[in-house]
């Protein structure tokens, strides 16, 4: 049986469609099922369940709001509620996959790509409930998949892509950042990931899931409007002073996820792809 947590979300979503395609059983949650920041219904929940596998799709994900009003929320729902996750699985034996972000780094690497191993330093409050996250499925789990990911998109919830179309649709011209650099991720190339590494018996551990190509904010909302009449312009971040410190370079090493033998659409393809 599998277990999926924040069922509801724009991964969640994703990823119970791609199990329904797969023609695989599993449970979903949200909140209103299973209260991940109660340990005790937690416990309970997961002990009479008796999942072989959980999907760890639940999570606060405010970046901004995080930095001061969600403070209190993040850290229950990101570090406490992946505890509780993580002991309850523990207890039945359980796979965890963990989704995490390329917000672990602090973006000053400039010479190369962000391996897996690298010294994390994250910058804003969501980066370091989730790598305190990444910690204690680490120091709770032997059987664990964490998935960093980074500037993720797709047709469910809300995300970049949407937002640059709605903008699109009153504005004659945008202005969009050109000095962080990251790598766009698909949520349906995430969600394949995470089913691939459970069909393939891959190593436990740390892997980095994006889409292939790296590009700059600005270069991204380009390529979202390409169809439009829409002109963007380039602006340094400055311009839009924002409460969470941002990476200015997230682009992730992708190397220890294709050595597997895993596929990644770049991600003008994967954009491409969604948009139809």
């Amino acid at each position: 049986m599998i277990l999926l947590t924040g069922g509801n979300g724009q991964l969640g979503t994703e990823l119970r469609h791609f199990l329904d395609e797969q023609g695989l059983e599993y449970i979903s949650t949200d909140s209103n099922e299973m209260d991940i920041t109660d340990a005790e219904k937690t416990m309970a929940f997961i002990t009479d369940l008796k999942p072989e596998l959980i999907y760890h799709c639940a999570a606060y994900t405010a970046v901004d709001k995080a930095e001061d009003e969600g403070k209190e929320l993040d850290e229950k729902i990101n570090v406490d509620g992946t505890r509780n996750v993580a002991v309850a699985a523990k207890a039945v034996d359980a796979t965890l996959v963990y989704i995490s972000t390329d917000y672990v780094f602090d973006g000053t690497k400039k010479d190369a790509m962000y391996k897996t191993d690298d010294q994390t330093n994250p910058q804003n409050e969501y980066g370091r409930t989730k790598l305190l996250g990444e910690q204690i499925v680490q120091d709770t789990l032997e059987k664990y998949y964490i998935i960093r990911t980074s500037w993720v998109f797709g047709q469910y919830g809300h995300n970049f892509v949407f937002t640059m179309q709605k903008l699109a649709e009153t504005r004659d011209q945008l202005t969009v950042v050109d000095d962080q650099f990251g790598r766009p991720t698909w949520t349906r190339t995430l969600a394949e990931f995470m089913v691939f590494v459970i069909k393939e018996k891959a190593p436990y551990g740390i892997y980095h899931l994006s889409n292939e190509n790296s590009c700059s904010w600005y270069e991204f909302a380009k390529e979202i409007l390409k169809d439009t009449e829409v002109e963007v312009l380039p602006v340094d971040s400055s311009k839009f002073p924002q409460k969470a410190i941002r990476p200015k370079y997230s682009v992730m090493d992708l190397t220890k996820t294709t050595t597997l033998g895993f596929e990644i659409p770049t991600w003008q393809e994967a954009l491409a792809s969604m948009l139809k």
